[in-house]
């Protein structure tokens, strides 16, 4: 049988946008009304004066050259293009992969070439990095990098710089090509479970938290890594849950957006400039924070309701989820305009734990999933691997399952190429549905779990599971089942989702070490 040949842009978005035929699950009739939420623990909002976020749908203007007709597309004037999904981080002006999936639609996956045959060029440290941590009264000795770890890798001062969060407190600035420390580690005063983010307009700043409480602004143009600023969990009420920060921030605008396992989400306004000694500054204000609940979910499920994923942005929307299974979309614009503070526009609750990040594609469609740990009503109703659609009073567009075992479900954040969505769940499945419908085009069982998302660069799927295998595997033709190009045994479960670029992949294991593949 021939290939398929690939259809043009075009006709892959008239069929994206096509109604679902049904396939998978039929839709929840559930209808949501817009709830605007009024919490208690809204902070002040800054005004900042802007003639940005005019409307995004400004008429084109047109050529009077005669007998030549030629549109251009006036400038995106809101806080992120939909269109930019897919691409590298919007508007940066640092080349790299600079968050957890790359940009704040959380769907740019890295740059190729990726390696043809990897094998390890270098590990660090030389001995594993753990520490202990306690949870609930219960103390565990963690190692290496965990589920919501991905490293960042970006160009500076003529080198590959490579940092990320570890379980041994630290963050550390790695040398991409030797493996070496470029500075000595940032030390903080509980491990690092979520990824780092690099500013993208250039300042030489980390944004990470800790599970000692903290989030913090941390500057990497001096010998040694300093502190500039924290935020404490508990600088904000009401807060539930407890004091972690696992999720992967966004930059944008000189504004920074965290969600946190306080349960609150924040925005604060970084006020970043360069000083006369030529050192980075900052003077953040937070200008907004609000809970990510309201009394409907906590009479549903209770007060574990913290906000783990990554928060993502397209068009003027800021999405998240939390482990109680609430999905939102908070309208941001006013920001930009000056006219208030944002805005909830959109809830669907799936409900239960939802810990994978919301990825936006250039339509604006929500992908997501879900775990299998209340196994409730409405969470066998909605299933674990789902897409919204958040312009629709029923948002479901389809879904699918994965509650076959006691625990189950998606922990990782799903990944797009082409026309399909491929999802892998606790239990071990990696599963490839079809974008439009959700039908299954394929599935894989691979050692359970597979906590780790899927990376695709080039054609490429990577992905790590807890038998310590990282796999490569074919998805250039995404109507078939991909066949395996390669394998390589790390030791130890790959939870973290590995990072591409351009000829490297690094990824971290729960051994404790990193390590740079290649082909040498």
């Amino acid at each position: 049988m021939p290939e398929p040949s690939n259809p043009t842009r075009s006709e892959r978005q008239a069929a994206l946008r096509r109604p679902s035929s049904g396939i998978g699950r039929k839709k929840i009739a559930l209808t949501l009304g817009v709830v605007v939420l009024a919490a208690a623990g809204v902070g002040a909002w800054l005004i900042f004066s802007s003639d940005n976020n005019k409307s995004v749908s400004s008429p084109s203007t047109t050529s009077t050259i005669p007998t030549t007709t030629t549109t251009t597309k006036p400038p995106y004037t809101g806080w992120v293009d939909p269109a930019s999904a897919f691409t590298p981080y919007y508007q940066a002006k640092v080349s790299g992969l600079l968050t957890f999936r790359g940009n704040p639609t959380r769907n740019y996956y890295g740059a190729g070439p990726v390696p043809v045959a990897p094998k390890t060029l270098w590990s660090y440290p030389g001995k594993a990095m753990c520490s202990l941590s306690s949870d609930k009264s219960e103390t565990t000795n963690w190692c290496g990098m965990g589920w919501t770890g991905q490293p960042a890798v970006f160009e500076r001062d003529g080198r590959t710089w490579v940092v990320f969060g570890a379980y041994d407190r630290a963050i550390h600035f790695v040398d991409a090509a030797t493996g070496q420390d470029i500075i000595p580690p940032f030390v903080t005063g509980d491990i690092i479970k979520g990824s780092v983010t690099i500013d993208p307009d250039g300042y030489p700043l980390v944004y990470s938290g800790s599970r000692d409480g903290f989030f913090r602004v941390v500057a990497f143009d001096r010998p040694v890594p300093t502190e500039l600023w924290r935020l404490s969990a508990t600088d904000v009420s009401p807060t539930k849950w407890n004091d972690d920060w696992d999720s992967s921030p966004l930059v944008l605008r000189d504004y920074v957006f965290e969600g946190g396992e306080n349960s609150q989400i924040h925005i604060a306004k970084l006020n970043r400039s360069t000083g006369a000694d030529g050192l980075v500054a900052v003077a953040p204000q937070l200008v907004f924070n609000s809970p990510g609940w309201d009394d409907e979910l906590i009479a549903a499920v209770g007060s574990e309701v913290s906000i783990e994923n990554s928060v993502a942005i397209s068009g003027n929307t800021l999405y998240f989820a939390n482990s109680g299974g609430l999905v939102q979309g908070w309208d941001i614009g006013p920001l930009l305009t000056g006219s208030g503070p944002p805005v909830r526009t959109f809830r669907y609750w799936t409900g239960d734990d939802t810990d994978a990040s919301i990825v936006v594609d250039e339509f604006g469609m929500l992908y997501g999933g879900s775990e299998w740990e209340r196994r409730n009503e409405r969470s066998k109703e909605v299933g674990q691997m789902w897409k919204l659609n958040p312009t629709l009073p029923e948002p479901l567009v389809w879904s699918q399952s994965d509650n076959a075992l006691p625990k189950s479900g998606v922990w990782g954040t799903p990944g797009i190429v082409g026309d399909l969505a491929i999802y892998t769940t606790y239990s071990g499945r990696a599963i490839g549905l079809d974008r439009n419908t959700g039908a299954i085009r394929w599935e894989k069982k691979l050692t359970a779990p597979l906590m780790g998302s899927p990376v695709i660069v080039d054609g490429v799927w990577i992905q790590g599971d807890c038998a310590g295998v990282l796999h490569g595997y074919d998805v250039k033709n995404t109507l078939i089942d991909p066949p395996e190009l390669w394998q390589v045994g790390l030791g130890s479960c790959i939870e973290a989702t590995p990072a591409v670029w351009k000829g490297r992949i690094v990824v971290g294991t729960r051994g404790g070490l990193i390590y740079s593949l290649g082909d040498g």
